[in-house]
């Protein structure tokens, strides 16, 4: 078995946002919502569904940015007020594993070098097969059904 972590994003860039007015978001393309089921908005820095009731920020993230023609962008949740990038040690956050992903694999240069889609229970027989590929440096997992980037696997 390959050992693996799959990593949350830094909240330091998304911290100027918290707090800010209805107005303040909107002129930079960011909306506040009240998340209303769980599952349903998955925060890409705590590795969670927030639970109905709690704020979160839906807004257009580069989750790739590389000088590649795979350079990635994509909208994403993330909660509001959330300080801690999550990390999974050879395990798969709940959040992940409910739901149907499409796992991409990059070399160092950031291009695309495979990719499957797999149920999320099954995602650590794919990260064994993507990584046993030596030219492959990190996996990006994404949400199926809507295609947004849902974290970064890297080996350990």
């Amino acid at each position: 078995m390959t050992h693996f972590t799959i990593t949350g994003l830094d909240a330091s860039p998304f911290a100027e946002l918290y707090g800010l007015s209805g107005a303040a978001l909107a002129e930079r393309g960011v909306e506040r919502m009240t998340v209303t089921a769980k599952p349903g908005f998955p925060c890409r820095i705590t590795l969670e569904d927030a639970e109905p009731g709690e704020q979160v920020l839906l807004l257009n993230h580069e989750h790739l940015a590389v000088d590649t023609p795979y350079r990635q962008r994509h909208a994403i949740f993330v909660r509001e007020g959330a300080e801690a990038a999550a990390t999974f040690t050879d395990e798969v956050p709940e959040q992940l594993a409910i739901r149907p992903l499409s796992v991409r694999a990059y070399d160092a240069t950031g291009n695309m070098t495979d990719a499957d889609l797999v149920d999320g229970r099954e995602l650590p027989a794919l990260i064994d097969r993507l990584f046993a590929d030596p030219s492959v440096a990190f996996l990006h997992a994404h949400n199926a059904k809507r295609g947004c980037f849902a974290a970064r696997i890297d080996r350990v």
